[in-house]
């Protein structure tokens, strides 16, 4: 069997990003991934080369002023280098992202790293998750509580530091880095077979 390799690309500003990217890893290695954390504004040639021999890039960022943070952005267009060539083409990419806002406009972001995805060829791994938290028998600690389809979404409040990352967000995330982890399997056991 396949061991899928999973890469996470992401920027952080003041740490709770990381924590959901750390928590995307743990749910990916569970599920038995080789996996690679990238803090894309720290980038080197050598981690541009994981990403490039990758099955999954699962893309994170913070969502400030609405969008993913500059430093985010910045990868994404240094990632034009490998749109030329395709070299992303039918991997499979998800996202994460987090803010202060329970909302947050973080659903922009999470559209901002689906088109990035499908600029380069990629195929997107949504959540897979049915909202919680949106009836009187949920609670604010179930999987998925902000509600989003599209990836992990995360409120952390902006007087708390990373570890005031709510525990069902941690959760919801490492719910993503398990999933896009099957996902891969899946799909890398139907190209083998074609």
């Amino acid at each position: 069997m396949t061991t899928p390799v999973v890469s996470v690309a992401y920027h952080s500003g003041y740490g709770h990003t990381t924590v959901l990217a750390e928590a995307v890893r743990a749910g990916a290695t569970e599920a038995g991934a080789e996996v690679h954390l990238i803090k894309v504004d720290e980038i080197t040639e050598e981690q541009w080369t994981v990403l490039d021999r990758s099955d999954v890039i699962v893309f994170g960022s913070p969502t400030y002023m609405g969008t993913a943070s500059g430093a985010f952005h910045v990868f994404a267009e240094a990632s034009s280098k490998r749109w030329f060539g395709q070299d992303w083409k039918d991997k499979l990419a998800a996202g994460f992202t987090n803010s202060g806002s329970k909302s947050g406009d973080k659903l922009h972001t999470l559209q901002f790293f689906q088109t990035l995805a499908a600029q380069h060829g990629m195929h997107w791994v949504n959540l897979g998750l049915h909202p919680g938290w949106n009836n009187t028998a949920g609670s604010e600690n179930d999987l998925n509580r902000l509600g989003f389809f599209s990836g992990a979404a995360s409120q952390t409040n902006i007087d708390e530091g990373p570890d005031g990352v709510h525990k069902a967000d941690v959760a919801t995330a490492e719910h993503l880095g398990r999933r896009v982890t099957e996902t891969a399997r899946v799909f890398l056991r139907g190209l083998a077979a074609a």
